[in-house]
């Protein structure tokens, strides 16, 4: 919602070291930035320094080079989309997994130029199908480079419903590493 409104900046951490860089940047930025935080993330562990640094917004990070497929997320999916990787790697599928960081500005380069290398792309986020920022990022995918694409996007999305508050149907309406490589294997044409 707060992606949709002009002149804000909307960042989406997905490990402790990006929360600190992009939570620095944030402050020292002179337009307005919202800072989305998962709270089921707040007992992550990771690698922090102690010394000043910065992560310039509007800058993706490429978490894993690939050269079968892109996958694109941000925030605490970007853990899922790792996981999903690391499975798909062992039945040497090689996915290049990259962490959007923040979703206003999107780095849409980042992920163009990675489609160009692996010609296929599949989004995963938390959102809703509808208005999403899946939505926006592989409207543009498709725009400025439709003809590197070998097989259609597909976007993982929670399904279109409210959110459940039973744990296993909350399991099957949000994504996981199993829909993902369900949807690379559907990209590379592998699930016959």
């Amino acid at each position: 919602w707060y992606a949709n409104c002009p002149g804000l900046k909307v960042v989406v951490p997905s490990n402790p070291y990006d929360a600190k860089g992009l939570l620095k940047s944030a402050i020292i930025d002179p337009d307005p930035v919202i800072f989305m935080e998962s709270e089921q993330m707040y007992g992550d562990k990771g690698h922090v320094p102690e010394e000043e640094y910065y992560i310039p917004i509007g800058v993706a990070d490429i978490k894993r080079l690939g050269s079968d497929v892109t996958l694109v997320s941000f925030g605490k999916m970007v853990k899922v989309v790792m996981a999903a990787a690391d499975l798909l790697a062992n039945e040497g599928i090689s996915a290049e997994v990259i962490d959007l960081r923040s979703v206003r500005p999107i780095d849409y380069d980042t992920v163009i130029n990675s489609v160009k290398k692996t010609n296929r792309m599949v989004f995963i986020e938390e959102s809703w199908p509808l208005g999403s920022i899946a939505t926006e990022v592989t409207f543009k995918v498709q725009k400025d480079a439709f003809d590197y694409l070998d097989a259609p996007i597909i976007r993982i999305t929670s399904a279109d419903v409210p959110l459940p508050y039973a744990s296993t149907l909350i399991q099957e309406a949000l994504p996981n590493a199993e829909r993902v490589i369900k949807a690379v294997k559907e990209v590379l044409y592998l699930n016959k």
